[in-house]
């Protein structure tokens, strides 16, 4: 714990860290939003949620590369700031002018724009953290970042869940709003500005080269540079193996608990925010102890650990529907999944040159999201015509068999630090 302090003693990384936890409080209070009101129009549809979900998953395939090469030319801080304000005002628009529309275009249209903005906005986050940190405390410094979405997940989904199904959907958008803005704010008041590509002693010489250089031939550059470097493309697979996995479960698992548990999303906030308590204290866990282990090694024994806990989740709560064993599971569960992202992330930061981490971190978005949007159509598919219990045991079953294998054959995975 002395180290989490003397890292959050860092005024810029506080500013960060704090700022993320109000935006996305807020923004996960958009989403449960997002899910009742598909739930209103097209109740126990995973299909209809897939749907709306793909407009907020889109935009990594189309804007997510050029972002990474322009992350890596503008002043990051001042990236964030201005995408979180735009984001506050384009979340405004969706309660105030377009709830009660009748096509549902106009919203898709909202969200789509929503999450192409904040495609620049993801790798400048990840990318600016070496710049406030040094290099010792990029372990705990990630771990805190982490604990920002994961906190967002105790307090968002939880409150959210119960606000939405009291008050109405239009309380999150609004929320959704405020948090961007507050977060555009802390992220305004970071006291030094931070350049990612340009060194001011070479001014003349860096614009020569953006001039001559095209964001074609920078996107083929990150390219080239992440399949060269191993441990980035070992790393980004796994990811993309997990992130399949999650979009496999992510919306059968929304309607499975929905008709188990007879609730639209009350429930489904509350399980999310026990969720969310399991994944921050994993966080904390794994960022005071996580140096003492490999990282490939924790990544892939969490794996083995989570394929088996999603399989008791499910068949637990469908043979006993009840609320306070769906807790305890769900808070299992993101204890388990917590060192993954963290651990993955840390490699990335320790095996990439600086002026590259806008274009990986943009480039693992894309891989990341590929999975996830793939395999959440593929399951809502099959959701048609197979049961959410089946699809979920599978799903699990799977996932631990990935771990295994990679942590008993692979042994460079399993074993270099």
């Amino acid at each position: 714990m002395a180290k989490i302090r003397e890292v959050l003693k860092n005024r810029n990384f506080f500013l960060l860290w704090v700022g993320q936890i109000i935006s996305q409080l807020g923004d996960r209070l958009g989403q449960m939003a997002l899910i009742y009101f598909v739930y209103l129009r097209a109740p126990g549809s995973p299909l209809q949620i897939a749907k709306i979900l793909s407009f907020t998953i889109i935009p990594v395939f189309l804007i997510g590369p050029l972002a990474g090469v322009y992350v890596d030319r503008w002043d990051r801080r001042r990236t964030m700031y201005i995408c979180d304000l735009l984001r506050s005002l384009l979340m405004l628009t969706i309660p105030l002018f377009l709830f009660y529309a009748k096509s549902l275009a106009p919203i898709y249209l909202i969200i789509f724009i929503v999450f192409s903005i904040g495609r620049f906005f993801v790798p400048a986050k990840l990318s600016i953290i070496p710049d406030l940190v040094h290099k010792k405390d990029l372990l705990i410094a990630n771990s805190l970042v982490n604990t920002t979405g994961m906190i967002a997940a105790v307090l968002g989904f939880g409150i959210s869940g119960v606000l939405v199904e009291w008050l109405g959907a239009k309380s999150g958008f609004y929320l959704d709003a405020a948090g961007f803005l507050v977060s555009g704010v802390f992220i305004f008041l970071i006291s030094k500005k931070f350049t990612a590509a340009v060194d001011l002693k070479e001014l003349g010489k860096e614009i020569v080269e953006v001039i001559s250089k095209s964001v074609l031939q920078e996107i083929k550059e990150g390219v080239f540079y992440f399949i060269r470097k191993k441990d980035i493309r070992f790393t980004a697979s796994i990811i993309f193996a997990l992130w399949s996995a999650l979009g496999a479960v992510y919306v059968v698992i929304i309607v499975f608990v929905q008709q188990t548990l007879h609730s639209a999303t009350k429930d489904l906030g509350l399980l999310v925010m026990f969720l969310g308590i399991g994944l921050f204290l994993g966080s904390l866990i794994y960022g005071k102890f996580g140096q003492r282990v490999s990282h490939y090694k924790i990544i892939f024994s969490s794996l083995v650990l989570s394929g088996i806990m999603l399989v008791i989740f499910a068949l637990g709560i469908y043979h006993y529907p009840n609320f306070i064993l769906a807790a305890l599971l769900s808070l299992c569960l993101g204890l388990i999944i917590a060192p993954i992202m963290i651990a993955s992330n840390t490699i990335i930061h320790n095996v990439s040159d600086n002026v590259m981490m806008g274009k990986i971190f943009s480039s693992l978005e894309i891989v990341m999201h590929l999975g996830f949007l793939m395999f959440m159509f593929i399951s809502s598919i099959l959701a048609e015509r197979f049961s959410h219990l089946l699809i979920l045991v599978i799903v699990g079953c799977l996932l631990g068999i990935l771990g295994l294998v990679n942590l008993f054959f692979n042994r460079k995975a399993a074993w270099l630090s």
